[in-house]
């Protein structure tokens, strides 16, 4: 494991990060990230080189349905239920005032 995490490395990690930290939260931090790179550490440590590197626990399936082509609605069915239609569209109120 490496050496402990100093005051000013606390501070200068804060400066990049813009971050306000006072005299007494360096020392906080200081010790909180040292115990958390020490974590990372060890679970280095364990990973043992007889164990394939893996991105999920379980395999994957496929759980989608396969598609299936099915008939879908007429135009004239697609408009029935439309307030006003035009030219085989749906007539919707102008929004932007100008002409297309």
């Amino acid at each position: 494991m490496s050496a402990a995490i100093t005051r000013d490395e606390v501070a200068h990690l804060a400066r990049l990060a813009r971050l306000a930290v006072t005299d007494a939260e360096l020392d906080v931090f200081a010790g909180q990230l040292d115990v958390i790179l020490g974590s990372v550490a060890r679970v280095g440590e364990v990973a043992a080189d007889d164990i394939p590197p893996t991105s999920h626990a379980v395999p994957l399936e496929n759980v989608f349905r396969p598609d299936v082509l099915r008939p879908g609605l007429s135009q004239e069915q697609a408009l029935s239920g439309a307030p006003e239609s035009e030219d085989g569209r749906f007539r919707v109120p102008q929004i932007l005032g100008e002409e297309a």
